[in-house]
C-alpha cells in the first residue's frame, strides 16, 4: 500500500481555515452545525486552528432526535466541556410536541426527516445567518453540486437559481433579508482525508466508530442496531455480533458494517478496500432515488 495513502494533504486544512476565516468576516452570527460524528469533530479541530490562540467564536447547535446513539451524546457533552464550548440544542421532540411535525409510524419510522423543521425554526430564533456544516461532496450526488456558501432563500430552502459562482476561492456571503448560507468547509475532502486527519491530529471519537459487541437485526440486507427506537416485526430477532458504523445518524436510520477494526489504522485500511460509500450504510438515504435532494430543497442541510 503506497504511504500517499496514508498522508493527509495539508492544502485541505489551509483551505478549510480560509472558508471559516471567511465565515467569521462576512456573517454577524454563524453557528457549528454538531452531531457528534467524526465531520463535525473535524470542524471542531479545524475551528481551533483557524481562530487560535482564541476561542472558537461560533456556537454549536445539535438538533437532538432523541433517537441519538447514547455513546454520540456523551461524546458530545464531552468535548463541550473539555475545550470550553458552547452548545445549543434543540429537540425533534418539541417540534412533536407543538403539532410542527408528525411522529412517523410503520416499520421504517425515523425522525430523521423531522430534524429539518427544528432546524429552521433554531435558525430563526436564533438569528443564524451562516450555518457551518460538515457535509462532503463524495458523500452523495445531491452533496456534490453544492457550493460552499450555499445560499438558502427566506423559507430555508435550497434553490438552484440562487446560488453563487465560486471563481477563484472567491466566496461571496452577501445575503438579503430572511436568506441565509449553509457553509461546507471540508466539502473537497473525502472520508479517507477525514481518517488520516483525525489519525496525523489525534482526535477522540465517539466509540461506536470502532469495533465493537452490539445487538442488531438483519432487515434489507443490512445490520440496523437494535434499541428501543426501532420499531421490528416478531420475525426479526436481536442477535449480537462485533460492528462498527461508518457514519453516525439516528439509530433509526444507520446501518452497522461487519467489523474486527478497534483502531484508526485498521478503520483506514478497511475503508480503501470497501466497496460502497459511507452513505450506503445510511438507510434514509435509501427511501427512494432522490431521498437526499429533496430534503435538501426542505432546508436539511
Amino acid at each position: 500500500m503506497s504511504s500517499i495513502q496514508w498522508q493527509f494533504p495539508r492544502a485541505l486544512e489551509d483551505e478549510a481555515i480560509y472558508i471559516l476565516r471567511e465565515t467569521a468576516a462576512q456573517f454577524e452570527r454563524p453557528a457549528i452545525l454538531f452531531s457528534g460524528g467524526k465531520d463535525s469533530i473535524t470542524l471542531v479541530r479545524l475551528a481551533q486552528k483557524a481562530f487560535y490562540p482564541g476561542k472558537i467564536p461560533f456556537p454549536l447547535l445539535h438538533v437532538d432526535t432523541g433517537h441519538n446513539f447514547p455513546e454520540t451524546i456523551e461524546f458530545r457533552d464531552w468535548l463541550v466541556e473539555s475545550l470550553g464550548l458552547e452548545l445549543i440544542v434543540r429537540n425533534v421532540q418539541d417540534s412533536i410536541n407543538q403539532g410542527k411535525v408528525k411522529e412517523e409510524t410503520g416499520k421504517y419510522a425515523s425522525r430523521n426527516a423531522l430534524q429539518t423543521v427544528t432546524l429552521l425554526d433554531a435558525i430563526e430564533e436564533l438569528k443564524f445567518d451562516a450555518c457551518i456544516g460538515g457535509a462532503r461532496r463524495d458523500e452523495e450526488k445531491a452533496r456534490a453540486k453544492e457550493r460552499i456558501f450555499s445560499v438558502r432563500d427566506e423559507f430555508g430552502q435550497w434553490n438552484s437559481k440562487i446560488q453563487r459562482p465560486e471563481l477563484f476561492d472567491h466566496l461571496n456571503g452577501k445575503i438579503n433579508i430572511g436568506e441565509n448560507v449553509r457553509v461546507f468547509p471540508i466539502s473537497n475532502w473525502t472520508e479517507l482525508d477525514v481518517w488520516n486527519y483525525i489519525r496525523e491530529e489525534g482526535l477522540a471519537i465517539p466509540s461506536i466508530y470502532f469495533s465493537h459487541e452490539r445487538e442488531i437485526i438483519e432487515r434489507d440486507g443490512m445490520y440496523w442496531p437494535y434499541s428501543d427506537f426501532l420499531n421490528t416485526t416478531e420475525d426479526e430477532k436481536p442477535f449480537p455480533a462485533k460492528v462498527r458504523f461508518r457514519t453516525v445518524g439516528d439509530m433509526t436510520c444507520t446501518a452497522a458494517v461487519m467489523s474486527e477494526a478497534d483502531k484508526l489504522e485498521d478503520i483506514i485500511t478497511e475503508i480503501l478496500a470497501a466497496k460502497i460509500s459511507e452513505r450506503g450504510a445510511r438507510i434514509d438515504d435509501k427511501r427512494s432515488e432522490a431521498a437526499m435532494e429533496k430534503r435538501k430543497n426542505a432546508g436539511y442541510f
